[in-house]
């Protein structure tokens, strides 16, 4: 039989009310079936970490949940565990220009930083000025037309052999990321300050 289900409904949810709504609804469409089953998992989605979101408020809820329906309640951390922990460090290996400038960095967004890719976000660097008077395009080391991370300025001009930190980028990098075009996986590090 069916021990557990997943209701997957949350993405960013900042709003611990309209959670809890969605416990409601549930409870309310499917209490007879949640009776039976051992567990519940409400996916992802619920950005729990979000300044000023009520964690206990949601604890409460969740156990209340759990305890009227007799089941064991899972969340799975996502967005919310890793926002803002981690960059991509690249290194620029060329400056070319064409209309603008374009500095190739050795990786690339179908392989390294999806997020750019499939959800048209461009990518923020730490290195960035938004007054800079040096305004280059982030550009890719494969073959992919379009692979870039994103238009950038900068205070001096960037060069060859330069590092730059591509912020904020776990969300899928290292659970979707790919050999597309050979190019090699990035390596994880865990820098401690």
């Amino acid at each position: 039989g069916i021990d557990g289900v997943m209701f997957h409904m949350n993405c960013e949810n900042k709003d611990v009310d309209a959670f809890i709504g969605l416990l409601d609804a549930i409870s309310e469409q499917f209490g007879e079936y949640l009776n039976k089953l051992d567990w519940v998992s409400m996916g992802g989605g619920v950005f729990f970490t979000w300044p000023g979101y009520d964690i206990e408020k949601l604890g409460l809820a969740l156990k209340a949940f759990s305890e009227k329906h007799g089941v064991q309640m899972y969340l799975e951390p996502g967005e919310a565990i890793i926002t803002k922990t981690t960059d991509l460090v690249v290194t620029v290996v060329d400056i070319v220009e064409n209309v603008k400038k374009t500095a190739i960095v050795d990786s690339a967004t179908e392989a390294h930083r999806l997020d750019t890719l499939i959800y048209n976000e461009p990518a923020s660097i730490l290195e960035a000025s938004d007054n800079g008077e040096h305004e280059y395009v982030i550009g890719s080391c494969s073959c992919l037309a379009g692979d870039q991370f994103c238009v950038a300025n900068f205070d001096q001009p960037l060069e060859i052999g330069q590092r730059l930190h591509i912020l904020d980028s776990a969300g899928y990098t290292m659970v979707k990321l790919n050999w597309f075009n050979g190019l090699r996986m990035p390596s994880v590090y865990c820098e401690r300050s």
